[in-house]
């Protein structure tokens, strides 16, 4: 099999910021129920004007700035979002074209809070079956154009963010070790956002523009599933947990993360969250807590991290990496 790398990182949240605070003047919240409900301080808010392509750029012009790498080679494009601009066209074709790569594929991917470790797996895919040589992955979101502002069940959890890295052949360097992936749609009714069809499951849907979450039975399914996946990666790849350097978690909720590293016996103090400073950004989250990791010099080339993610679907992936990214030429602008 062709080895592939992740040789690069790049993150974007926007400049808004809504504290806890904030919202206790918009809902019956207030700052020390969310913080300890959830863990989160603040989260980044888009502009009107501002969208998940434009996010997504940003995090890509991060990422050519912070490791001197050029992207008009790049053979194809996959960005994970359940908020695209439209429809379609496709955030990852609007991409192509800010960013002047003239030949390139370019794809949309959904798979919710689980879309950035299901993109790594596809480009990972595309490089080591040798059709494809230099992958931008991307996972971004913007959630608070979705959530309703009135629902302090939901408001008080979304964020905006997006994250990049470069994933490019590599004879003598491997990032990808090993992965799980899978899908629970008996559950798809409990994290939705209504379409063209109002059922699911022949369950009917509440028909909105926002999305629409039912907290409580996504926390059961998650602390049930979730760890035994987590132990399938660490059987398949004959790696015991203490060998795991930093579990990177989709950072939905501290509370969700807590018992599953008590699942896991996992120390929480080698957990990377993101969720504190950004809140639940979803495809975004994963790639924002390892940056931030990065940022902070905890991780480190050599270092073995285990991406799980997991979200409407129910779909969830996992994904054990060793980190060996390029050196960083630039330092990072501050988040």
């Amino acid at each position: 099999m062709i080895g592939a790398r992740i040789t690069a990182i790049g993150t974007f949240v926007p400049e808004k910021i809504l504290t806890n605070f904030e919202l206790e003047q918009m809902v019956e919240t207030n700052n020390e129920w969310i913080i300890q409900r959830t863990g989160i301080h603040e989260r980044r808010i888009t502009r009107p004007d501002e969208f998940t392509s434009d996010i997504c750029v940003s995090a890509v012009k991060d990422l050519m700035y912070r490791f001197n790498k050029k992207v008009e080679d790049v053979d194809m494009i996959i960005v994970a979002t359940s908020t695209p601009d439209f429809p379609f066209p496709s955030v990852s074709s609007i991409i192509q074209n800010q960013l002047n790569i003239s030949q390139t594929g370019a794809i949309d991917l959904s798979a919710a809070c689980a879309g950035f470790v299901y993109a790594l797996h596809t480009a990972h895919s595309l490089i080591s079956s040798g059709l494809h040589k230099k992958v931008l992955v991307i996972g971004a979101d913007t959630l608070s154009k979705i959530t309703d502002y009135t629902d302090r069940s939901t408001c008080i959890l979304f964020g905006d963010g997006a994250g990049a890295v470069l994933v490019e052949r590599d004879e003598e360097s491997k990032s990808f070790i090993g992965f799980h992936l899978g899908s629970d749609g008996s559950g798809s009714q409990h994290v939705y956002r209504s379409g063209l069809s109002k059922k699911v499951n022949g369950i009917e849907l509440i028909d909105t523009q926002f999305l629409v979450q039912n907290g409580r039975e996504v926390f059961r399914w998650v602390v049930r599933n979730v760890p035994a996946s987590v132990r399938r990666i660490l059987k398949k790849t004959h790696t015991s947990i203490d060998q795991v350097d930093w579990f990177i978690p989709h950072s939905a909720n501290l509370r969700l993360i807590e018992p599953i590293c008590d699942k896991l016996e996992y120390p929480m103090e080698k957990t990377l969250y993101s969720l504190v400073n950004f809140g639940n950004t979803s495809a975004a989250t994963i790639p924002l807590a390892l940056d931030l990791g990065i940022r902070s010099g905890k991780v480190k080339n050599g270092d073995r991290v285990l991406m799980y993610g997991f979200g409407s679907g129910l779909v969830h992936a996992g994904q054990l990496l060793e980190i060996n990214l390029d050196e960083q030429i630039n330092i990072p602008r501050p988040l």
